[in-house]
This record gives structure tokens, sequence and C-alpha cells, in this order.
């Protein structure tokens, strides 16, 4: 399962944020840094509303109890990560055994402290901006280190193999020691494949989370995160808010954020453009056994889907049927679906796509 990390300086609210996910305290939330000493890890829930529709589908058509018919959700793997400090790279604070954490990772989740609480001490976070200058500068030293340590001259390698991984990480090293981040540094597809297994930080995808007070911040969150943040993905969250919501029935939480004139929980949203940014989507199946999203990355083909489900029907696939989530619900089910002509057979070439109710063929 792919990993989302929650990174950041210490008290910006990092396990707040891990909590409200998990919906229970998993995390230690404490007023001193390094509360968080090993990392915590949350498999949590995607929000999907087409789950629900499909629940009901299935109910009608089998007129059985809607409690009978499990919802089964895609899920994405959170890891909270303590705290870093400025001087990580060289073992400052917990140092690099949580640089080594972030390593694992697929998707990094970086929080920056954009409230104002007098009762919780500051550890170097100033503003969002110098937060991700501390941060990125640590990340590009360990990026640094882990190249100068990579012995490219004794690699096993054929001569263009070799040619593409010096030449990859010369031009890293000339561009991280400018500042800039190894995702930025424009490399050929073989040089970036030649480097790959280096695993660096700075290569990695990141959400930035920008942690308000709602009450006090739409104008600014209408507005967008500060420049620093530049075209990368973000998203504004109040985590401490968002804790207090996840204690609140599904009611009581529509209510209290219509008040602030906010349409859905900012965990909706960080959930889903996570799992958008690892390159996932979902596939559906609706049986009376379970309602259920299937994750796969996108542009994959429809064996390989099949075999997500179990490893024989990828072996002893033979054809699919698909119909469009929406169609699906507005005819009510397979039986009209297939009267009305809107379900296609596809073949072992076909892509699949976010939201295909599926039934797959295969070989007993």
């Amino acid at each position: 399962m792919l990993q989302v990390g929650i990174i950041g300086l210490p008290n910006v609210g990092k396990s707040t944020l891990f909590n409200a996910l998990l919906e229970k305290q998993q995390a230690l939330v404490a007023n001193y840094p390094f509360a968080t000493i090993e990392p915590n890890v949350g498999i949590v829930a995607v929000p999907d509303e087409r789950l629900g529709e499909l629940q009901k589908i299935v109910q009608a058509q089998e007129q059985v109890q809607i409690e009978e018919i499990p919802i089964v959700p895609a899920t994405v793997k959170f890891v909270d990560i303590a705290g870093l400090v400025k001087g990580a790279a060289e073992g400052a604070g917990l140092g690099n055994k949580f640089l080594a954490h972030i390593r694992e990772v697929d998707l990094i989740c970086h929080v920056v402290r954009d409230f104002k609480d007098e009762n919780i001490i500051r550890e170097g976070s100033t503003n969002p901006e110098s937060d991700i200058e501390v941060i990125n500068a640590e990340l590009i030293l360990a990026d640094l280190q882990t190249i100068a340590k990579a012995d490219s001259g004794k690699r096993k390698a054929d001569s263009t193999e070799l040619k593409n991984r010096l030449g990859g990480l010369k031009k890293l090293t000339g561009e991280l020691n400018k500042g800039k981040l190894a995702r930025d540094v424009e490399l050929t597809e073989e040089e970036a494949e030649a480097i790959k297994e280096l695993q660096l930080l700075t290569m990695k995808p990141v959400l930035y989370v920008r942690n308000v007070t709602y009450e006090n911040s739409l104008k600014q969150i209408a507005n967008g995160i500060n420049n620093k943040m530049g075209t990368n993905e973000k998203i504004e969250i109040d985590a401490k808010l968002e804790a207090e919501l996840a204690s609140l029935s599904e009611e009581e939480q529509k209510e209290y954020l219509q008040s602030l004139g906010i349409s859905e929980p900012g965990l909706n949203r960080l959930i889903q453009k996570a799992y958008s940014m690892l390159g996932l989507i979902s596939f559906l199946t609706a049986g009376v056994k379970e309602v259920r999203a299937w994750t796969i990355k996108r542009g994959t083909k429809a064996p390989q889907a099949a075999g997500v489900i179990h490893t024989d029907f990828e072996k002893g696939f033979i054809k699919a049927e698909i119909i469009d989530f929406n169609d699906f619900v507005k005819l009510g089910g397979w039986k009209k679906a297939r009267e009305e002509g809107k379900v296609r057979f596809e073949g072992k070439e076909y892509v699949i796509n976010d939201g295909d109710v599926v039934e797959f063929k295969v070989n007993a």
C-alpha cells in the first residue's frame, strides 16, 4: 500500500491532523517538541459518496436490509513522522532517524503553521515561508549526502547506464547546491531511471497543508497559500477543528461546517487530494456480499485490475463488463443497464477509468 508521510517542524499540528484523520487519539498530542517519537501509522478510508449510492441500488435489486450490504472503501496509509528541526541532516533533534522515515513514503504531506496560539510552543516555526525553507534545506542536505555516498564508480553497469547515472548525479549535485529541489531538476528519462534507486527526498511529490484557524482565515483561504509553495499542490486545513469534528455525528458536522460557510470537512479534501497525487483511482464493484472501491494506479488495464481482487482473476481473465457509475445509478443496476445496452464488454487492452462499475468474467 502506498504511503503518505506527514512532516513539518515541531508543534505545527502534524499529530493533531493525524489524529483527526484516524478519528481517534492514536498519536500523542503534547505541547512540547518530539511528542511523536516513533512514526505512527494509520489506514484511512477515502471518502466516496458513490459507494452509498451503489449500496441503495443493490438493496433494491436484492430486496435485503441495507445493513446486510457492507461498504468497503479505498484506503490510504498515513504516517505521522516526528518534527524535524534545523540541522536535522547533521543529526540535530532526532535527525537522520526521521529522514529515513521520510525516505520510505511515496508522498510527503508537509504541514506548515499559520495559526496563532501563544500556549503552543514554537520550535523553529516562524511563518509558512520559513517553515518551508527550513524543511527543504534539511531535505536538500540529506539528498546531497546520499549522492556523495553513492558509489557509482564501482557499480556494475554497462557504459550507457553508468553514463546516465553519472550525468544525473552531476546535474543534481549542481542544482541542489543552488537550493533547487531534485524534482525540479531537468533530467532525461534515462538519467531519472538511473538514479531512481537513491530515493532522494526532494524527488518525492509534496502536498502542502497550511494549518489555519478557519474562523479567522476564510478570506486568506480564498486567496490561497503564499508564493513559496509555488505551483505545488496545496490545501488549507484547521487541524484542531477537524479533530473536534471527528467526534461529532455526520449531521452535527454538516451543521457546524455550514455555520462557518464550509461545504465539507477539510480532511475529505486532503485524503482525496493525496489519493489523486499518488496516481490512484478507484473502480467499483456492487454485489450483495459487499459494495467496494478497489484501488489501482491510473492507466491499469482490465486483467491487472481483476488481479487486484484476486491473483487468479488476472490469470483467468476473459473479459470485463463495464458501465459508467452515473449510467449504473440512473438505470438502477445491472439488469436495466443490460436491457438498455449501456453495458460494454471490454478485453485485455481496456484501461480502467475512475468510477467504472465492473464485473469480471474469468475462467474458473
